[in-house]
């Protein structure tokens, strides 16, 4: 086998984030389900994007997030998701390239506009994400350069995408195309509700095509359907290769097949913003994973990378990670 030429090849939900700092009571006068993501349609998304105050907007979507987090520590990175042939497509995918990662997936020209997560954080610092899914989830295999998933050393699969049958057979198509030129499939459970929905094709993915999984505690407690972290811990130490589980402020525990490493979470003088922070910990983890690091060093720079993502708001790194490293 040839050496991979990009660190990680991630497909996700193209999204445009838009990012608003609002009180509770924003969250019961609009109806929103607090700390979660809810999805929505292109009519409710123009109605919220209106009563929200001043935003931050970039180009987003979890996968997309960790990508950018790759190159912020100096890896290699590319993305593939779907947007749409308008002026939030455009932006997204100018903002995605000016950081560095790759982007060459065909906008479609017909269909839903390009998707947006609008995301309110509140004083406490949770997020409450409300996702227009529009574009991205038109992604297919057709939409698969196979041979740049090949010259990756990982392939990254974002949860959220898992929807849409098209994405779910493009999930598959980049697994077995990723395996087939020797090279690791990560996945992320990306939410519970994700796993609510799909558990036994997730259980089946993990089984058979991932060789990296990355989830909290809630989303590896309801994949196994067990009600405690060390009983989901012992259910998937025998299905994928390498389990990386976050635990909020209690950090992550690391689990292989006779190792168990487990990592604190970094001290943050203040607690912003926790968009992002599962995203930017599997960045940090992949570029440790990529460039040779052993799995304890792998979970310190997921930690790391998390840390400084939560001490502002939004879902991308405010300074450049790789000057963080030691």
């Amino acid at each position: 086998m040839s050496e991979p030429v990009i660190d990680v090849v991630g497909i996700g939900n193209a999204l445009v984030d838009v990012i608003s700092q609002e009180d509770e009571a924003f969250i019961a006068s609009e109806g929103l389900r607090k700390a979660a993501m809810t999805l929505i349609d292109e009519q409710r998304a123009h109605h919220l994007h209106g009563a929200m105050g001043p935003s931050t907007e970039m180009s987003g979507g979890s996968a997309a997030n960790t990508m950018v987090g790759i190159a912020s520590l100096g890896g290699s990175a590319h993305y593939v998701g779907k947007v749409r042939d308008d002026q939030l497509g455009e932006i997204f995918a100018h903002d995605i390239r000016a950081t560095g990662v790759g982007f060459s997936t065909s906008p479609a020209s017909g269909g839903g506009a390009t998707g947006c997560c609008l995301i309110v954080v509140t004083p406490d610092a949770q997020r409450t994400m409300n996702t227009f899914l529009g574009a991205s989830v038109e992604l297919t295999p057709d939409d698969l350069d196979l041979d740049l998933i090949g010259s990756a050393a990982v392939l990254y699969l974002e949860g959220y995408l898992f929807d849409p049958p098209g994405a779910q057979e493009a999930f598959r198509v980049a697994a077995r195309a990723a395996h087939a030129s020797g090279r690791k499939v990560a996945l992320t459970l990306s939410d519970s509700f994700c796993v609510e929905r799909h558990r036994d094709a997730f259980l089946e993915l993990v089984e058979h095509d991932v060789d990296i999984l990355f989830a909290n505690a809630a989303e590896i407690t309801s994949l196994y359907r067990v009600e405690t972290f060390d009983d989901a811990s012992q259910h998937v130490r025998g299905h994928c290769e390498v389990a990386a589980l976050t635990r909020s402020e209690h950090g992550s525990v690391i689990l292989a097949a006779d190792e168990v490493h487990v990592i604190d979470a970094h001290p943050v003088e203040q607690l912003v913003d926790t968009t992002g922070a599962g995203d930017l910990y599997a960045a940090g983890f992949l570029y440790g994973y990529t460039h040779g690091h052993d799995l304890a060093r792998c979970g310190y720079l997921g930690s790391l990378a998390a840390t400084e993502v939560i001490s502002h708001v939004g879902a991308r790194p405010a300074k450049r990670l790789a000057a963080l490293m030691r």
